[in-house]
């Protein structure tokens, strides 16, 4: 079975058929996009970092790798485990997965630990 191949691409960014399987995994809906207009096929809340670890992490740059370790922690919790399990699901019935975030810092956020995760398994 061929790889599937896992991408990322912010929510203010606009959709393409080639993004394939399109899931939001923020907890918060992107600010200013209409529902439509994401053309998500999923929204997966609860693979999001933490309100605490979003909050302390604020996208500062000398705070990424605590970040990373700490919500690399967090996945491992049922929740998020459950969440990570369904973007599997999603990976695994898809020809490619595009993990959609609205952070401003396309290389420093939670999509990125995320399809680093995916694309290592």
């Amino acid at each position: 079975m061929a790889k599937v191949t896992v991408e990322i691409k912010r929510a203010y960014e606009t959709p393409a058929d080639s993004d394939g399987t399109r899931v939001l995994v923020d907890r918060i809906w992107p600010r200013g996009i209409k529902k439509e207009a994401a053309a998500l096929d999923d929204w997966v809340k609860a693979v999001a970092p933490s309100t605490e670890l979003r909050k302390w992490f604020g996208h500062e740059a000398d705070k990424w790798p605590e970040f990373r370790s700490r919500y690399l922690e967090e996945l491992k919790e049922d929740e998020r485990a459950a969440g990570l399990d369904r973007l599997r699901q999603l990976r695994d019935s898809s020809e490619k997965l595009t993990l959609v975030f609205a952070a401003r810092n396309a290389t420093q956020n939670n999509a990125v630990v995320l399809q680093e995760v995916l694309s290592a398994e």
